[in-house]
């Protein structure tokens, strides 16, 4: 198994635990199935049928291992749970649902069938799902091959393996299937029929039925019922109107072949072969409990919402609720004694019926016997056993006769009657006087086997003179390591029956006295020096009997067992034989928890913590359960509580597969967090936090509760109650001892150490509130947890109140708090704290009145937000923006918040004239224009001049023209530099804010214009005085035509895109008037994203801003172009590249011209249409006539022509 790594359980029998696992080194998941050795025969027969077989509708085998006490089988991991789950938890399924289960179902057994494997225990615990929902047929433990005879089979792998597989084995084995309720089991089987095909499909028609109907066919309580119900009646009818039930009409025969159920299977199953349902949902056949189309899953919703209320009423009645989980019913399970393969591997017990001399009766005929039959029986027992041997022959004869009863008495009908009569007594007055050790041993282990299966005992029984005689058996031959080994186990299992019988109240303990001698006895054959199996034995006994409340345990309660108990655990080697001495000490401890005490006081705690951190996960059970049984009963109370490897070894177990490993580790932590409370910060250090809420989605309500799921959801209860009671507690303590010091430069002693003790408590609530386990954020929120003081203390504080501020239902209840805090605090860090909380605050709430559902609910929060601000924060926020840093980026970030989230607020500002006061800012910060507050302004400005409904004329009054000049100047070198590739991004978003804002003042300012240009053109004239004003202002951003052109080469998309556009919107209202914007620089820019792009719309965009351009630059700038430079030539060759049929419209325009090189760009109403060069040629008609036939024949026509000629001519002659 070391190539494997395991994860959860997943699963859990009453021998049998499933694992997830991974293969190491892959991410391949398995399922590891982890059972005892006593389930060899199954697995055996499980790995023999399935290795090979592979199918999409059964589980895969894979590979097996085998260990000192365990067998290891790796299988296919299906996550979906089993059928039995899902049949639960929705009672019924949909007619779809049923349909496609039943083909996977069909399918899956058709190719068993097929393979010649007859599958004899079909049942929903065993179909599991795959995540995609397809049903896998698990567990072929009961299978057999067609026509195979099974005992045979075993029999001869037991020969070769070495194992004692007979065929009694074989037949309780496989007879065991319908020793219990039989639901499933068709009629021929529970009449002793082999099973075979027939019965498989029985079994199938019986789930079809339960999916389809809810519930099974044949059901009873009781299990003669249940079975008289099968052999002889109809099971119910799943509905009364549907087609189904057409085949039902006039079968209703009383008969053992049950006609019509045979029917309904059939057809159900050829109709789910064929697919032969119709899609629309029978409701008719639905139970009212089942809801069409819902999906019954449930998700991880307030849990623990009223804990509080529902878990415990009392803090009594959280101390009873403790005291009642620490032990569960796996802590105390009973295996037998005598027979038990984990002690001792017993021979097998074969008798020959030949040679009995009297006959040899079954058990059926001996439990229906009427009383003169059965006493005549006995008598003939009695006889033999009490004749004298007077040859080998009546010796062997007697052996047999024992032989026999050993084969009897392990039926509970049969002990009970056997136990009654006067054979009981024969039996040990026999062992007493017979002296052959193989004859004693089977005389012993019939009444070994007699005590185990007896359950009805009556106060004549003499069990106090057989106890009495086996103790004196044993002091006797005390150094004969063959007798005890016989003796113990009957020993074992009378006092276990009479301790049993006592704790049931069925008898008074004076029935039956235990002589002091047998306890004493017991306690030496625990002692070292005996052999290995004898401390077995006796621990075994100490165990089951002080699994009991009885008097005749507390024999066993002395100042040494713990040791005794613990020295045997220490110096074991097997696993069986460590974990034994410490399933008895639990048990003991359970009626004395000094018994524990005694083995920490004399190992050591550290040797016991060594033991449970590296023990199996049986013993780290039973030692846990100690721990709380200590706890509670405050015992080494103070020690245990103030010990910090305790509790991190406790809060470690945290991390094991096992459910109740995990569960007694949150008790255990619960008691100690009672005593204790500081330990709480401790543990939440150590992720307890995670823990519990790792394990609370595990156990969520809606989820299928597997092994001790449902006793790890109490635990977590109350480990959750308690903390939720404590947070108060916590808080009160801190607050407490603020005040006492609130004012004071010196604290006093008791006061020092009052806060040496309250404020490490602080980041436990910090834990908390980040915490996903629900109940702990709401449940501690106050408006005391803003106003802190000392360093670390506020450090923590302030991460709470900001964890707390992304809870949006506790925000709006309490930024008033922090809002109101701002006018008492006159510290500067103090301020400080409140404006990070009231901006946090307000952004998470915003945010969430976004989300709302109800517009109404929405609008008033909202505007009370605003209102709380406008009439307490902006009144003072001139002094707050000009106030040391960092409060200015704090309330800068509020301002952003309230600007994103609300229009008006954008007035607010300009009402509290907080324009200058930005400018100020920028100014103020210009030196650290990637520094956070300089940011956050341009990140307001950007959110103001965005607000369409916003008065631009005073930004522009205030100089916003200028500022955004200089900053987008500065950003565009920083761009272009990039040097540093930890600012590049801090750069990218300060450009993109910039020239969003440039956009909308440049969109404003053409706004204007155009609607002063529309007034004039239509008559209605206007003043035009305000659009000059708003150009001239303006104009100082044609300085950006240039840095604006150096980015249109970006590879970032949104900057080339922001920047282009920009560009075209300066170019269309001041063109080329700035010198600079055609250097050749700026050309070989133009140049280069020409011959990146390919997408018209982009190609369109760039061309308009050439063409606006050259219509106003004049011809000395033109001739700063030289024809040869390569700035040109890469210009003239994009230009030409776009020549293209296409791009021919019919409106032409001569958008540029050079007249140093007299080249032409020509240009339709829509984009490009070519670039022709007319150097070296003439001006006249002839010579412009031949090169655009040329170069663009389309071109060449009589009024084009005449217009080039004429322009060139123009040019040639210093005209415009």
């Amino acid at each position: 198994m070391e190539n494997f790594v395991l994860y959860e359980e997943i699963g859990r029998g009453n021998t049998t635990v499933v694992y997830k696992g991974r293969r190491k080194g892959t991410i391949n998941f398995v399922a590891i199935i982890c059972t005892d050795k006593c389930k060899r025969v199954g697995v055996a027969n499980w790995i023999r049928l399935t290795q090979g077989l592979t199918h999409k509708n059964i589980v895969t085998f894979y590979e097996w291992y085998e260990t000192s006490n365990h067998l290891w089988l790796v299988v296919e991991l299906c996550t979906g749970g089993s059928l039995k789950s899902v049949i639960a938890q929705d009672e019924c399924l949909p007619e779809d649902v049923v349909r496609e289960f039943g083909i996977d179902l069909v399918t899956g057994l058709y190719h068993i069938h097929k393979h010649g494997i007859i599958y004899c225990e079909l049942k929903p615990g065993k179909i599991l799902l795959e995540g995609s929902g397809t049903l896998k047929f698990s567990s072929f433990c009961r299978a057999r091959a067609d026509g195979e005879d099974l005992e045979k089979v075993f029999a001869l792998a037991g020969a070769e393996e070495g194992e004692d597989i007979n065929e009694n084995t074989v037949q309780t084995y496989f007879k065991s299937i319908v020793q219990g309720f039989p639901l499933y089991t068709a009629p021929e089987v529970i009449k002793g029929d082999n099973f075979c095909k027939a019965s498989d499909l029985w079994s199938l028609g019986c789930l079809l039925y339960e999916m389809f109907s809810g519930k099974p066919p044949f059901l009873s309580e009781s299990r003669s019922e249940l079975i008289e119900k099968i052999l002889s009646e109809d099971p119910l009818r799943p509905g009364s109107d549907s087609r189904v039930l057409l085949l039902f009409n006039g079968s209703s025969h009383n008969n053992t072949t049950k006609l019509w159920f045979a029917l309904f299977v059939l057809r159900l199953v050829a109709a789910i072969i064929h697919v032969l349902f119709s899609v629309e949902t029978q409701t008719e056949l639905r139970p009212k409990s089942a809801a069409d189309g819902e999906s019954n899953e449930s998700i991880f919703l307030l849990r623990y919402e009223n804990l509080a209320e529902n878990v415990c009423s009392s803090q009594q009645d959280m101390e009873s609720k403790l005291k009642e989980l620490i032990y569960t019913e796996s802590d105390l399970t009973v295996t037998p004694i005598i027979d038990n393969p984990k002690i001792m591997k017993q021979v097998p017990v074969r008798f020959d019926p030949k040679a009995l001399h009297i006959p040899a009766y079954s058990v059926e005929k001996l439990s229906s016997m009427k009383d003169v039959d059965w006493n005549n029986f006995v008598k003939r027992v009695c006889s033999m056993l009490e004749s004298s041997e007077k040859n080998t022959g009546a010796a062997r004869s007697k052996l047999n006769l024992l032989y026999y009863l050993c084969t009897l008495v392990v039926h509970k009908e049969i002990a009970n009657r056997l136990i009654s009569s006067h054979i009981f007594k024969i039996y040990f007055l026999h062992l007493q006087n017979i002296y052959l050790i193989h004859r004693r041993a089977n005389i012993a282990r019939v009444i070994g086997l007699l005590a185990l299966h007896t359950s009805e005992l009556e106060e004549n029984v003499p069990v106090s003179e057989a106890i009495t005689l086996l103790t004196e058996l044993i002091r006797e031959n005390f150094r004969n390591s063959k007798l005890k080994q016989c003796f113990l186990p009957a020993l074992g299992e009378l006092l276990f029956l009479i301790a049993s019988k006592e704790e049931k109240g069925e008898h008074p303990r004076e029935c039956w006295a235990v002589p002091s001698a047998a306890y004493t006895v017991l306690m030496r054959c625990l002692r070292e020096g005996e052999e290995r199996v004898v401390n077995h034995i006796a621990a075994k006994i100490i165990e089951n009997v002080c699994t009991t409340r009885s008097y005749h345990a507390q024999g066993f309660i002395t100042g040494e067992i713990g040791p005794v108990l613990w020295y045997l655990f220490t110096h074991s080697t097997g696993d069986s034989l460590k974990i034994t001495p410490i399933s008895a000490l639990c048990r003991i401890t359970r009626s004395s928890p000094n018994a524990f005490q005694s083995v920490i006081e004399k190992v050591g705690l550290t040797a016991v913590l060594n033991s449970l951190a590296n023990g199996m996960c049986k013993i780290q059970q039973y030692m846990l359960t100690m721990f709380s049984a200590m706890l509670s009963c405050g015992i080494h109370l103070q020690r245990l509580i103030q010990e910090k490897d305790f509790v991190t070894t406790i809060t470690r177990l945290l991390e094991s597969p096992s459910t109740f490993i995990r569960a007694k580790a949150f008790l255990v932590l619960l008691q100690v967090l009672i005593n204790n409370r500081e330990m709480l910060l401790l543990s939440c250090q150590t992720r307890l936090l995670m823990y519990i809420e790792r394990d609370s989605r595990k156990t969520m309500p809606g989820k299928e509760q597997q092994g001790g799921s449902e006793y790890l959801s109490k635990c977590l209860d109350l480990l959750i109650y308690h903390i939720v009671q404590e947070l108060p507690g916590i808080l009160g303590d801190i607050l407490s001892a603020l005040t006492n010091v609130s004012g004071r430069k010196h604290p006093s002693t008791v006061q020092a150490k009052q806060l040496k003790m309250c404020l490490p408590m602080m980041p436990v609530v910090l834990h908390l509130v980040t915490s996903q386990v629900d109940p702990f954020p709401p449940k501690f929120v106050t408006q005391r947890t803003n106003s802190y003081s000392f360093p670390k203390f506020r450090m923590v504080s302030t991460d709470i109140s900001a964890t707390v501020s992304m809870n949006s239902t506790v925000c709006f209840n309490y930024i008033s708090v922090w809002s109101h805090s701002w006018h008492f605090y006159f510290q500067e860090e103090w301020r400080l704290l409140s404006l990070r909380l009231l901006s946090e605050t307000t952004s998470v709430l915003l945010s969430h009145e976004v989300m709302g559902e109800e517009k109404e609910e929405s609008l008033n929060s909202n505007n009370k937000l605003l209102s709380l601000i406008r009439d307490l924060l902006l009144p003072q926020y001139e002094h707050i923006l000009l106030a040391p840093d960092p409060i200015p980026m704090y309330a800068l970030k509020l301002l952003v918040a309230l600007t994103d989230r609300s229009p008006a607020s954008a007035s607010l500002m300009e009402e509290n004239h907080l324009f200058p006061v930005l400018f100020q800012l920028i100014l103020r910060y210009q030196d650290s224009i990637l520094g956070n507050t300089m940011q956050t302004v341009i990140v307001l400005l950007n959110n103001i001049v965005a607000n369409k409904s916003v008065n631009m004329i005073p930004l522009f009054q205030e100089g916003l023209t200028h500022h955004i000049c200089n900053l987008l100047t500065e950003a565009v070198a920083l761009y272009l530099e990039a040097d540093d590739k930890r600012n590049t991004k801090t750069a990218n978003v300060l450009l993109g804010s910039l020239l969003d804002i440039l956009q909308y003042m440049l969109t404003y300012t053409a706004n204007i214009v155009r609607q002063t240009l529309q007034a004039q053109k239509s008559g209605a004239g206007g003043d035009t005085q305000a659009a000059e004003d708003l150009l001239l202002i303006n104009k100082p951003l044609t300085d950006l035509i240039s840095p604006l052109i150096q980015l249109l080469p970006s590879e970032d998309t949104e900057i080339f895109l922001s920047a282009s556009q920009s560009l075209l919107l300066l170019v269309q209202l001041y063109g080329g008037s700035n010198e600079e914007s055609m250097s050749p620089e700026n050309m070989y820019s133009f140049a280069e994203v020409l011959k990146s792009k390919e997408d018209p719309r982009e190609l369109k965009l760039l061309l308009k801003i050439v063409k606006r351009l050259t219509l106003k630059y004049n011809h000395i700038h033109l001739r700063r172009i030289q024809p040869t430079s390569a700035e040109f030539r890469s210009l003239e060759q994009c230009f030409s590249s776009y020549i293209s049929e296409q791009y021919f419209n019919r409106e032409i325009s001569i958008c540029t011209n050079f007249h140093c090189c007299k080249s032409v760009l020509i240009q339709s109403s829509s984009s490009v249409c070519g670039y022709i060069d007319f150097a070296g040629t003439g001006t006249g008609i002839a010579s412009v006539r031949q090169e655009c036939t040329k170069r663009a024949p389309c071109y060449a026509t009589d009024a084009f022509i005449a217009c080039i000629a004429g322009n060139m001519e123009g040019h040639s002659s210093g005209t415009t």
